[in-house]
This record gives structure tokens, C-alpha cells and sequence, in this order.
């Protein structure tokens, strides 16, 4: 009883603030009535919300000394790192947008572990080697996290310009220029981030994960998310793709991503189990 208090505590706040946010800053229009949607106050119930979250992720991660990690802690560790990463972010940019579709991420990735717990135990969780990758990973899949959420944002910021018909939340967003350029900074830092997960994994399989380097779903997943990302910041530095075509690319490689360890794992942890 105590877990699952544990995970609708960080559910709680964030559905809250996430209707909060809902209310004053996407109903009704206009940029006279635009405002700086996260104060003092509500920043630190959303740092409240992480911290909760964050020990619920730790007593999912490791009961009774060991390290279990399966499809449900998979997303809410994404999902966390992800948040962490915006509430730094709204500290020096105005993204009033992407808080009301932010929090029900969280709400989400509070409750899956304890919906999903997951019974996969990493054998070689000690090992320095094992850990310094596993939050390599974690980080570039909680930055793509990130950037997905900046994509959909933006499209619907732009699909809104067109039809000359802006909310309050969007009206007091950046310049979509200004946005696409902060994508393409998440994307950069990520795919570098993804890089060094796809070279130790595949450099390193044996020292890592105890056994010789094989080709396996999850790792022609994550090649294809790799090299997705790859072409998108290649086109962008070379023929200068941005807009919906940037977009398209950003959604496609981190679905190709999620299909990566998620995928296979929710396979595995439901759909295989509730078959059986």
C-alpha cells in the first residue's frame, strides 16, 4: 500500500498542476492576456512532484538490493529525466506551451511502475562499466523524450499561425524559429548521447552485459533511430530542413527509439503475459 501511496503522490501533483496549467494557459486567447504561466510557487510543486517521482523510481528500481528494470520503470525513468530536464529549461525560456502537455507524461510515468513492476533483474547492475552506459542511455532517451515533446508542441504552435488563431499559452512561446533551434539542440545533445550508448554496447557487449555482441531487435531499433536523427541533423546542417519535415523526422526517430528496449519490453512484460 505504501509503494502505490508513492506513486500517486508525484500522479497526483502532476495531474493537478498539469489542469492548472491547462486552464490559464491554453483557455482563451490572445497575446494580451499571455503571462508567464510558471511561477515560484508552482516550479516548486513541480520540484516537489520530481522529488517524489524520483523515490518512487528508486524503490521500483532497486528492491530487496536489486536492480529490476522493465517496461513500466523504462518510461517513468524517461519520463523523469525528461522533466528534469524542462524545469531546468523553463529557468531560462519562456515554454508556457509545453506545460499542460507535459504533466500528463508525468501523471503516466508516475503510475507505470506500479501498474507494469516489471520482474527483469540486471545481473551485472555493479558493474561501473554497466551503470556509466545505462545512464548514458537513459540520458539520450530522456533528451529524445524531450525533443518529441518539442516537436508536437511546435507543430501545433505552427498549425495555429496558419490559421491566425493563437492560444495564450502559445501566443507567449518563443518565435518558432527561436524553438526549432532549441530542438535541434536537445536533438544534437541526444544523438551524441545515443552515439556513445550504441558504441560501449556494441564495443564493450561482453564486459557490459556478460556475453558476445549480437544483432538483436533492440539493437537494429536503436541503429534505425541512429541513423533517423543522423540524416535529420545532416539535412539540416546541409540543405537546411526545418519545419514540418524536421518534425516528421524528430517523431519518426524517437518512435524507432521507444521500439529499441520498450517496445520489446512491453512485448515481453504484456502482451506475451496476458497471452500466456
Amino acid at each position: 500500500m505504501a509503494k502505490i501511496l508513492l506513486h500517486l503522490v508525484p500522479a497526483s501533483l502532476y495531474g493537478a498542476l498539469g489542469l492548472y496549467f491547462w486552464r490559464t494557459c491554453w483557455i482563451g486567447s490572445g497575446k494580451s492576456t499571455a503571462r508567464q504561466c510558471m511561477s515560484t510557487r508552482e516550479r516548486l510543486l513541480l520540484l516537489a512532484a520530481l522529488a517524489v517521482h524520483g523515490a518512487a523510481l528508486h524503490a521500483a528500481l532497486f528492491p530487496g538490493g536489486q536492480m529490476r528494470f522493465g517496461f513500466g520503470v523504462a518510461i517513468s525513468l524517461m519520463i523523469w529525466l525528461a522533466i528534469c530536464f524542462y524545469w531546468v529549461e523553463t529557468l531560462y525560456a519562456r515554454l508556457d506551451g509545453l506545460h499542460a502537455l507535459a504533466m500528463p507524461a508525468g501523471v503516466v510515468g508516475a503510475l507505470l511502475p506500479a501498474l507494469f513492476p516489471g520482474e527483469h533483474v540486471l545481473t551485472n547492475a555493479g558493474s561501473p562499466a554497466f551503470r556509466a552506459h545505462f545512464i548514458i542511455a537513459m540520458l539520450a532517451y530522456s533528451l529524445f523524450t524531450l525533443a518529441a515533446l518539442h516537436a508536437m508542441l511546435m507543430a501545433v504552435a505552427e498549425r495555429q499561425l496558419h490559421n491566425a488563431r493563437f492560444t495564450r499559452a502559445l501566443a507567449g512561446l518563443p518565435p518558432l524559429l527561436t524553438m526549432e533551434a532549441l530542438l535541434f539542440r536537445l536533438i544534437g545533445i541526444a544523438f551524441v548521447l545515443l552515439t556513445l550508448t550504441l558504441v560501449s554496447g556494441i564495443a564493450f557487449s561482453e564486459t557490459l552485459f556478460g556475453q558476445a555482441f549480437r544483432v538483436d531487435h533492440k539493437t537494429v531499433f536503436a541503429i534505425i533511430s541512429w541513423l533517423l536523427f543522423g540524416t535529420l541533423l545532416a539535412g539540416r546542417h546541409l540543405r537546411g530542413w526545418r519545419g514540418r519535415v524536421a518534425l516528421r523526422w524528430t517523431l519518426a526517430g524517437f518512435v524507432a527509439l521507444m521500439l529499441a528496449y520498450v517496445g520489446s519490453r512491453f512485448v515481453v512484460e504484456v502482451l506475451l503475459t496476458r497471452a500466456n
